[in-house]
């Protein structure tokens, strides 16, 4: 045999057990999570302990991704073992998810039927409550005195009664004159104060007459020949 032939499946036989081993140190994944239901709910108390485990379970699924995750990176071929590693990953959530979407559910379904109960029950205890009050009689209403026919006036109240009204009277007229006679003097003052506004004006008028004739006149002589 020729020494390049010899080389040359020497070389082969290199590879093919490198490629046989990094096959072997790839097998053996972590086995991928079968997709079953999740157990059924049946209480409350049950669905906070699903919900409880599912959130310890994801935090032990992402443990488990990025150890697996850091494993593949030393591995061969390294892009297959991430590849299964984020199968694996997905998958494992993938079920926690169900469980928590049931038990979810179930809460709020709870919630729901515990509300329509408390409203059930509080319009049955109306309708008790109407039910009873029609059957009991209806109360009297309450009878009201007629109020008290008015007293008559003895005579001592009727003059006391007359003397007043004229009192009233009186004092009403005299309040009446004084503000007439006050409207009378204002009103003397008034027209006393325009007769002599009208006088001094008057005299005014007079004065200036007066005095424009006796320049006229002193011109008129100023303006006679000597």
């Amino acid at each position: 045999m020729k020494p390049d032939t010899i080389l040359r499946s020497a070389v082969l036989a290199a590879q093919a057990l490198t490629l046989t081993l990094a096959l072997a140190a790839c097998a053996g994944p972590e086995p991928i999570p079968r997709e079953t239901p999740p157990p059924p709910v049946t209480s409350v108390a049950q669905a906070d302990q699903q919900l409880a485990a599912v959130a310890r379970e994801r935090a032990a699924i992402e443990a488990r991704f990025a150890e697996r995750e850091r494993v593949c990176y030393n591995k061969f071929f390294t892009n297959n073992c991430l590849d299964d590693a984020k199968d694996t990953r997905r998958r494992a959530l993938a079920a926690q998810r169900a469980i928590e979407v049931q038990a979810a559910h179930f809460k709020r379904q709870a919630v729901v039927e515990e509300r329509d109960r408390n409203m059930a029950a509080a319009e049955k205890r109306f309708q008790a409550e109407e039910a009873r009050l029609a059957a009991q009689p209806a109360k009297p209403a309450p009878e009201v005195a007629p109020p008290p026919p008015p007293r008559k006036p003895t005579a001592p109240a009727r003059a006391a009664e007359r003397d007043a009204r004229l009192r009233e009277a009186q004092q009403k007229e005299a309040a009446g004159a004084a503000k007439r006679a006050a409207n009378v003097r204002a009103y003397e003052k008034r027209k006393a104060e325009s007769e002599e506004r009208q006088r001094r004006v008057a005299e005014r008028k007079a004065e200036k007459a007066a005095k424009a004739a006796k320049e006229a006149q002193d011109k008129a002589k100023a303006a006679q020949p000597k």
